[in-house]
Order: C-alpha cells, then sequence, then structure tokens
C-alpha cells in the first residue's frame, strides 16, 4: 500500500509539473482554459514583443500543442489533399519536422468557414496524436519523427468537415467521429491504435433531428464523481457521461436538434456546457448553456441547477476562473456569469466574431477574434478593458500558454509573443 500511495503521488506530482510547462490539450494540459503562473505578454502587434513568427502553409484552425521544447501544429491544403503535421523549436521556431501524413484519394466537401486541419492534436511525453477526421488518426514519436500508428478505418459523414479534438486519458487516446450518419466515440489504445473500446449515442434520441443536425464536433473532459471518472461529451441532441474505463452510459440529458462544438467545462464539482439549438413555435431559435450536477445514473434532467438562452450555434468554450464564467456568444457578447447561479455579473458587445475560446493567465482574459483582435481584459466584478491587440489575419484557433509565452496561430502562421525588456 506504502509503495502504491508513493507511486500515485510521484505520478500526480510529475504530472502536475508537466500541466504547468507544458500544453498537451486543445485549452491546455488540463482543457479549462487556465495557463500556468507564468506572467504573459498583455499587448502586441506585429512588430511588438513578437519573439518570432513562422509563415505556415496551408489552412488549418487547429490550435499548436507543447511538450518541452517541442510545438507540434497540423495542417492541410486548402483542397484537403494534402494533410500534414509540423513540429517548431519553442525557443527559435525553427523546423524540426515537416511530415507528410494522409494523401486522401476522395476530399468531401466542408463548410466554408472550416479547414481539412480543424481538429487538435495531443501531446504527451515521447509522442504526439493528431487527426484530421474521416481522412486519418495517427501517433508521431516526437523523438525520431517516425509513425508509430495510424487508423483510416474510423468513419463519419462530417457534411461540413471535422472539428473534434483529441484526447489523451491514461492508456486511452479518446476519438470523436460524429456525422450525419453515425455517432461514434472510440476509445484506442494509444501505444497501438488498436480499440479499447466504441460508444455509440443512443439513436432513439436522434430520430427526430434532421440528418444534417446529427453532427457534432465536441472535445470531450473526464471528472471524478465520487471515485468513479466519468467522461462528460456532449453532441448534438444529448449530453452524455461515459464510463471512461469501459465506454458504458451512466447519464445522459437530452436537449437540442443541431450540432454542438463548444467543449464542456468541469468547476467544483459542477459540470458547464452548451447545449444545441432550439426551435421553438414562436420567437428565434436558441441554445442554452447548463450548469449540471453530475451525480446519478439515466436521465439527469433533473440535474440541471441553472440554464441560461443563449444565441444558436454556441462555438466556442467558456473558462471559469474564482466562481466567475467568461464566454462570449455568437452575437460577440461578452458575459460574466456568475458560476453558481448563472446570474449576469456584466456583459459587453465586442467587435467582431469569436471561435478561438477565451484563456485566463493570471488576472487576465484573453479572447481572440476572427478580425486577428485580442482583448485583454481583468478578472473580475466590473468589466476592465485592458487593451486590443491587433495580427494580421484571422484567429479562428485557441492559442497556447507556456513559460512566460503565447503561441497564437493566425491565417498567415504562428507567432511566439513574449514580454520583451525595454
Amino acid at each position: 500500500m506504502k509503495h502504491n500511495l508513493l507511486l500515485f503521488a510521484t505520478l500526480f506530482f510529475s504530472i502536475s509539473l508537466s500541466g504547468q510547462s507544458n500544453w498537451t490539450h486543445f485549452r491546455g494540459s488540463a482543457l479549462n482554459g487556465i495557463a500556468d503562473d507564468s506572467i504573459y505578454p498583455v499587448s502586441w502587434n506585429d512588430s511588438t514583443n513578437i519573439e518570432w513568427f513562422i509563415p505556415v502553409e496551408g489552412r488549418a484552425w487547429s490550435s499548436p500543442v507543447v511538450y518541452g521544447n517541442q510545438v507540434w501544429l497540423t495542417s492541410a491544403s486548402v483542397d484537403g489533399k494534402e494533410m500534414f503535421v509540423l513540429c517548431l523549436d519553442l525557443e527559435s521556431g525553427n523546423e524540426i519536422y515537416h511530415i507528410n501524413l494522409f494523401n486522401p484519394d476522395t476530399v468531401y466537401g466542408k463548410h466554408a468557414v472550416n479547414t481539412y486541419a480543424t481538429p487538435t492534436a495531443a501531446i504527451e511525453d515521447g509522442y504526439v496524436y493528431v487527426h484530421f477526421g474521416r481522412y486519418g488518426t495517427a501517433c508521431i514519436n516526437t523523438s525520431t519523427g517516425e509513425k508509430v500508428w495510424e487508423r483510416t478505418d474510423m468513419q463519419c459523414n462530417h457534411v461540413q468537415g471535422p472539428g473534434s479534438s483529441l484526447f489523451i486519458y491514461e492508456n486511452k487516446l479518446i476519438v470523436h467521429m460524429e456525422g450525419t450518419d453515425v455517432q461514434d466515440i472510440y476509445a484506442l489504445d494509444k501505444k497501438t491504435g488498436r480499440t479499447i473500446w466504441k460508444a455509440s449515442r443512443n439513436n432513439n434520441f436522434y430520430k427526430a433531428l434532421k440528418d444534417i443536425g446529427k453532427k457534432a464536433y465536441v472535445t470531450p473532459i473526464v471528472i471524478d464523481v465520487d471515485g468513479r471518472k466519468l467522461m462528460i461529451s456532449n453532441g448534438s441532441a444529448v449530453c452524455n457521461a461515459y464510463d471512461i474505463e469501459t465506454g458504458e452510459e451512466v447519464w445522459y440529458i437530452v436537449q437540442g436538434e443541431d450540432s454542438t462544438i463548444s467543449m464542456p467545462v468541469e468547476y467544483e464539482g459542477k459540470i458547464y456546457f452548451y447545449t444545441s439549438f432550439i426551435t421553438p413555435e414562436e420567437g428565434e431559435r436558441y441554445c442554452e448553456l447548463w450548469c449540471v450536477d453530475p451525480k446519478g445514473e439515466g436521465d439527469l434532467t433533473e440535474n440541471i441547477l441553472w440554464r441560461k438562452k443563449s444565441a444558436e450555434l454556441q462555438l466556442l468554450t467558456p473558462v471559469i476562473k474564482d466562481g466567475l464564467l467568461y464566454t462570449v456568444d455568437t452575437r460577440g457578447v461578452l458575459y460574466c456569469l456568475d458560476a453558481e447561479d448563472g446570474t449576469i455579473i456584466w456583459q459587453e458587445k465586442l467587435k467582431g466574431k469569436y471561435n478561438s475560446s477565451p484563456v485566463i493567465a493570471g488576472d487576465h482574459v484573453y479572447i481572440s477574434s476572427t478580425r486577428g483582435d485580442t482583448y485583454v481584459f481583468k478578472t473580475g466584478l466590473t468589466y476592465q478593458l485592458l487593451v486590443e491587440n491587433k495580427l494580421p489575419g484571422e484567429i479562428w484557433a485557441t492559442p497556447a500558454f507556456v513559460d512566460g509565452a503565447i503561441l497564437m496561430r493566425t491565417s498567415k502562421g504562428l507567432y511566439k509573443i513574449v514580454e520583451k525588456k525595454q
């Protein structure tokens, strides 16, 4: 027992330490949009506080991931016929690897604003895992640049292109494949790529939906509920909790009739997520932001603690700190909500549209628009805008924050932003 406790403590310390200096998933190593305790720059432009800029060929909205001194990001040609991954040196920006992975014989259509390399990779010590939806998933050795395994048999009809990012949990790599035809979630053995389990969402909840509404582009989280590890995943018709070890469905909540994109968030034992949209008999379509107590089994509708109506088709994922939830709806309205009861603390109309999810570093919130603007404002009970930064190109990817540097991907390439001494 002592040996097991020591092993657990060592493992926990290692994970915690690595989480402070790495950015391993979409929205960070803890998938919560919270940066480490480093001091991060607040203001920049394309010539101020830029350590380096690297043009990136192709078109992609995937975020960079970082482990040690390596930055990895995926990209694809505009026509989708070439799908590849880049590895850059964090300090210099120099290219370490340029690996061509998939050259599909058939390229399917996508939404005009999507790309063929929108899913964000996941990385750990020694390996990076990349995903291009139906076109393929692969594991790469980060020391050699060699492909360890690949899967091209996991298929769905995305219709509007791929979007779900990868998630590493212990020995598993979680892959979402939700289209108009199937709504499948895979747990792969991360070492071999073989399927450990496969879960399909309950078709009874999807029968009433039009085919176009059955797709989803979500990234899951894993939370501890009374000692049981549950994977929370909000699909277009239903939010599910699955036992992460077996893929068994534990509970569900039904609402919505079309795509979900925003991922769930956990805070102090509760989960927060956007539903897909609803079409009322009168008035405009809308979605809702829910706060749910995740304890229980079966239908958890009665566990909804509060719900807030929002504009339809929520793209970005909220971020929560010190009891305050920050989010931007599809109309560009920035909200600060009380995470306990959903009360609006303040709201502010911003310019532009937002797909990149907000990140909190210290007492600053960073949120970037598709026009290339990044607002930085103070956390707290009043709206305090500090600065509005501008970079050339569009920003759709959520930035990575690591060791005092912000890695910001635009449609032009990748910037490393640091606070330079005067």
